[in-house]
């Protein structure tokens, strides 16, 4: 069967190895490299007899993951991290390849073979930080943010480097052919935007109209690899065309629906490229040249590391996110073997310094889902010894922090719940990423963390442990459920509240044990309702009736949990529907001390008592038996003659000059 016999027996080697990953707590990556290791030619045993057929259809695999990833793409989302993207990558790569280039020389390589090997290991693995980042659950966390901008720079650099390496070789020729590749670049990305925001979105409506889920994702697949095949024949990365691509048909209505479906083709190829990775693996060369390999190893991830670290720190990043950066990009990347392949095929490298840049990049891939896991650990071991340089902390009550309410987010939604909740005078910290949101609170002398809610040291310094409501206004589920499992892991009985950006997971909060979530979209889409309906005359009971149905279909499961919040839902809907007035009885009041029936308040006013709230808590339609207290907040109902009878009756004529006509 040639190739498809290989690819059979790649895929079920791959899912024995991962699901034995997966049972010892570990990274499916490993899995896949170590199947690749096992049906390398270098192993024995069972051997896969077309590698070089497999390693051509790994590069698909990088071209889906980048096209994936353009699909994610959101130029908003690397604002927080355009600076360290765009100058700070530059400057790693060129630290970098001095290090390298230090370290060849060391072990008495030439300078012109020293100045590859430094190039080869200043780049990092998109590959590998995507899932190792998938499956840590840090995807669209600030630090996640800012490894995919230096990422995507890196990526970038390859289509100079491939250029420029070789003229080491003939450096006379070598500015003419950097400029043309610049120019040809830039000619794409250009042409990409103008046309493919004119062209795509059309192809993909008229694609979707058909009606064909199977030509919808043939569709979105020709247009990512059709689209990085073109870049390849242009000179260009295979990838960074697959890449644009994406970035260019998120923008349409369709973006959502092409990621989605896209997903599982995504994660099938990026299988055959991790175990193409094992493929390469030499035990022999390791056994062999070990010594090299670990001084390679451990200068590389290291030097890296602490580059990668350092420069996170200088352009102003705190908390966790040069530790997290420095461990998730210390290893030796994908591209890295395209650019030694070029080494090679142009005899700028020696076999040995190809194999060496092999080796050590396959090892640091296989460690970084590891080291990178450490990284809450670690920074909870720098937190004790450097507790008030990690985190930032503004306006907390001398008093301290217990039975709070912690607020994850200070955006629009955030800061109003914010707001509100200073004005009652209540308990709270707002956690805030965004620089400029957490200056603002600061200001409003609002009391508030900088810092990230995915990380546990950031809940733990806003009191998680004492806390008793969390709410959670990030729109993102991803960081939602990592918030969400960080909190109940150190407060189990916390209350949680929680936004949503989708119906389709209520289920997930549900099983996470979320006290209640809200769907915003939805809520303003019945507003929307409520107001376009008045304009046809339709009697606002009917509109409210109808309009509650939906919402109470939606919000079952949480409204069945707690009578208080279906006593406050129902009082909502009787303010909403019949003309309603609030009370608060003074201590002078003739109805002070008495029940509602003593009181004769339908019989002498008319009015009717439908709620009171007591110290925080509502009771909705008392009996006549209610004795009403000094200091109740009374809600009657009633047309506007009989609500000026009851405040008469109350409160005298003080009442009736101050809230007549009041609603």
């Amino acid at each position: 069967m040639g190739i498809a016999a290989d690819i059979i027996i790649l895929i079920v080697a791959a899912f024995f190895c991962g699901l034995l990953m997966q049972r010892i707590g570990q990274p499916l990556i490993l899995g896949y490299i170590i199947a690749g290791i096992f049906l390398g030619p270098h192993t024995g045993g069972i051997t896969i007899s077309n590698t070089h057929e497999i390693e051509l259809l790994a590069e698909i695999g990088i071209a889906l993951l980048l096209f994936a990833l353009g699909l994610e793409f959101s130029l908003k989302d690397l604002k927080p991290v355009k600076m360290i993207a765009l100058i700070g990558t530059p400057v790693q790569i060129i630290l970098t390849i001095l290090l390298g280039t230090g370290i060849g020389i060391i072990m008495n390589y030439d300078l012109k073979q020293s100045l590859w090997l430094g190039s080869i290991i200043s780049l990092s693995s998109t590959m590998v930080i995507l899932k190792t980042l998938m499956n840590q659950g840090w995807l669209g966390t600030l630090s996640s943010k800012v490894m995919i901008g230096m990422l995507i720079i890196q990526d970038l650099a390859v289509v100079p480097m491939m250029i420029i390496l070789p003229q080491l070789n003939n450096p006379e020729i070598g500015i003419s052919a950097l400029g043309f590749a610049a120019l040809k670049a830039a000619a794409f990305i250009a042409g990409m935007i103008i046309l493919g925001t004119r062209l795509l979105p059309g192809l993909m409506s008229h694609i979707a109209k058909l009606g064909s889920r199977e030509l919808f994702l043939l569709a979105i697949t020709a247009i990512g690899l059709g689209i990085g095949y073109a870049t390849h024949m242009a000179g260009l990365s295979f990838a960074f065309g697959a890449f644009v691509a994406g970035m260019v048909l998120s923008e349409s209505d369709y973006g959502h629906q092409a990621l989605s479906d896209i997903i599982p083709l995504r994660d099938l190829f990026g299988l055959l490229f991790f175990s193409s990775v094992g493929m390469l693996f030499d035990p022999m060369y390791l056994i062999k040249h070990g010594d090299k390999v670990i001084i390679l190893v451990l200068a590389a991830g290291i030097g890296k590391g602490l580059i990668f670290a350092s420069l996170s720190k200088l352009f102003r990043y705190t908390n966790v996110i040069p530790l997290a950066v420095g461990l998730g990009l210390f290893q030796i990347g994908e591209f890295s073997f395209v650019l030694a392949r070029v080494g090679i095929s142009t005899n700028s490298i020696s076999t040995d310094l190809y194999s060496l840049v092999l080796t050590a990049a396959i090892i640091t891939m296989a460690l970084t889902p590891v080291i990178s896991g450490q990284t809450a650990k670690l920074y909870s071991i720098k937190k004790k010894f450097y507790p008030s340089r990690d985190l930032e902390i503004s306006n907390i009550p001398d008093s301290g922090l217990e039975d709070h309410i912690i607020i994850a987010g200070g955006g629009r939604v955030g800061s109003q719940i914010a707001k509100m909740l200073k004005r009652l005078e209540m308990k709270f910290i707002l956690i805030e990423i965004e620089h400029r949101r957490f200056e603002q609170a600061k200001t409003q002398e609002i009391s508030v963390i900088y810092g990230d809610a995915t990380h546990e040291t950031v809940l733990e310094a806003a009191g998680i442990k004492e806390a008793s409501l969390l709410i959670l206004t990030v729109p993102s589920a991803t960081n939602a459920r990592s918030i969400i499992e960080a909190s109940k892991k150190m407060n189990k009985n916390i209350e949680i509240i929680s936004r949503t950006s989708s119906r389709e997971y209520f289920e997930m909060f549900k099983e996470l044990g979320v006290s209640e979530v809200i769907f915003p979209e939805f809520e303003a889409s019945l507003e929307m309702t409520r107001q376009s309906l008045i304009h046809f005359n339709i009697p606002a009971p009917e509109i409210q009736r109808c309009t509650n149905t939906v919402r109470s279909e939606l919000y079952a499961d949480w409204f069945a949990k707690k009578t208080d919040y279906t006593k406050l839902y129902h009082l909502k809907n009787a303010e909403d529907q019949f003309d309603i007035q609030w009370f608060r009885l003074s201590e002078k009041s003739p109805i002070s001390q008495k029940t509602i029936g003593q009181s004769e308040v339908r019989k002498k006013t008319g009015a009717s008592i439908v709620g009171v709230v007591r110290k925080g808590s509502l009771v909705s339609n008392p009996e006549t038996d209610f004795i009403l207290m000094p200091e109740d907040l009374i809600a009657v109902i009633g047309d506007e003659n009989q609500r000026k009878n009851f405040c008469h009756m109350t409160e005298g004529e003080e009442c009736l000059k101050a809230k007549a006509g009041t609603k």
